[in-house]
């Protein structure tokens, strides 16, 4: 029999941290292992719901357990796959979806916690991180005149020292001009085009010779917003050639027109949208506020999911819904839930995600997670794996500080055929 003692173990490999493979780091290409997946995706729309979305109630529901509520596990399209009967019609389309029912987060504190789940890393006094759309507009190519970047109906996370070319272009009420997009009421076209000439032309006097980065970051800015401002592409903030039944479908509310924009923006080129709605800080009366939330959000979702798999846009869309937390598996005196980061869930659709899929779980009752548990860095590094990013990649902070685009985190690898 031989001798084992020289047997090279995966614990010993790892244990030699100096140790290579044909230039590369053994450390990095174990921790790649079975991630190889061609990039798909091309644009992302993250639906951030902000107040911490009760995962029982949405995504992981317990039927028949003490912590159910009032709410039933309906069928979806994907057999033995579960959701709440708060979204019948995204039930027929969860065979393009899939479901972390594992997420581990690790704050409970709402700016908290939202600053984790948006950048990958906790709050630091001194520095501020970026937010996920700054890494994608910062990684990707800019598509067209429209801003790489959109937040609609909210503020998105700053960029941080990723720069000002990184930050988020915010509408307020979707479907809506943006009245700083066109020339003021008594201005017509000739008169303001005279008027952008003679601005043009002072400006480039005044910087002659002046080598202030500042200076040139303006006269970017300015360029781009005029470009902007004449580009017919404007049109896709618009909603006013949607027809009827098209916006009926997609529901006429605040949530169901930004959803429809995000469609239109992706469809145009923008690479990162990212559609805001709170109210789900449901630590009382939890049940009727989340079954007015999903009269909102199924038709809206459903239709997306819909339309952009048979426009065949779904492959290179990657769809996101998250919260900065789940609540918590008891209710309370007031009917509601409370903060509870412990376990909760992650909704995902397109981009090379693999459809009607489940990864892990948690407990019997949604307190704690019972398999594979999925920490916030493993999102990012999943959602960058999708788009061709390299998480890992380094970018250098005003701290004089190179960190990574990710705060570490491993691919949920299973999510990918």
């Amino acid at each position: 029999m031989p001798c084992l003692d020289y047997r090279l173990s995966r614990r010993a490999m790892l244990g030699a941290a100096s140790a290579t493979f044909m230039g590369f780091p053994l450390r990095q290409l174990l921790a790649l292992e079975g991630t190889s997946h061609p990039q798909k995706a091309e644009h992302v729309i993250l639906f951030w719901n902000g107040g911490g979305m009760s995962h029982i109630d949405t995504w992981d529901p317990k039927p028949g357990r003490p912590t159910q509520g009032e709410f039933e596990a309906i069928k979806t399209s994907v057999p033995g796959m579960q959701i709440s009967e708060i979204f019948p019609e995204l039930s027929k389309q969860m065979h393009h979806c899939s479901l972390i029912r594992s997420v581990a987060g690790t704050q409970g504190a709402h700016g908290r916690a939202t600053y984790h789940l948006q950048t990958s890393y906790s709050q630091f006094p001194n520095l501020i991180h970026p937010g996920f759309g700054s890494v994608v507009v910062h990684e990707k190519k800019k598509l067209g005149d429209l801003p790489a970047y959109v937040s609609v109906s909210g503020r998105a996370p700053r960029s941080g020292y990723l720069g000002q070319t990184c930050e988020a272009y915010y509408v307020g009420g979707p479907g809506e001009k943006d009245p700083y997009l066109s020339f003021p009421a008594d201005i017509n076209q000739e008169r303001g085009n005279k008027r952008l000439e003679r601005l043009a032309k002072f400006n480039s006097r005044f910087s002659s010779g002046n080598t202030n980065e500042t200076l040139k970051a303006t006269q970017t800015s300015i360029k781009d917003a005029v470009r902007l401002m004449r580009s017919p592409a404007l049109q896709a903030f618009e909603l006013d050639k949607v027809p009827t039944t098209t916006l009926n479908r997609y529901g006429d509310t605040a949530f169901g027109r930004g959803t429809l924009v995000a469609k239109q923006l992706v469809e145009t080129g923008v690479r990162f949208v990212q559609v805001n709605r709170g109210g789900f800080d449901t630590h009382s009366e939890n049940f009727p506020a989340m079954r007015n939330h999903g009269e909102v959000m199924d038709p809206a979702l459903a239709s997306l999911v819909e339309d952009l798999a048979e426009s065949g846009m779904l492959e290179k869309t990657l769809i996101v819904m998250l919260s900065e937390f789940g609540r918590t598996p008891r209710i309370n005196d007031n009917a509601g839930r409370d903060h509870y980061p412990t376990v909760f869930s992650c909704f995902l659709a397109g981009g090379g995600i693999r459809g009607g899929t489940v990864i892990g779980a948690s407990d019997e009752n949604g307190e704690q997670p019972a398999e594979r548990p999925v920490k916030i860095p493993d999102l990012h590094a999943t959602f960058c794996h999708a788009l061709g990013i390299d998480p890992a990649k380094e970018v250098m902070t005003p701290l004089a500080r190179a960190l990574p685009l990710v705060d570490g985190g491993e691919v949920v690898s299973e999510l990918f055929a």
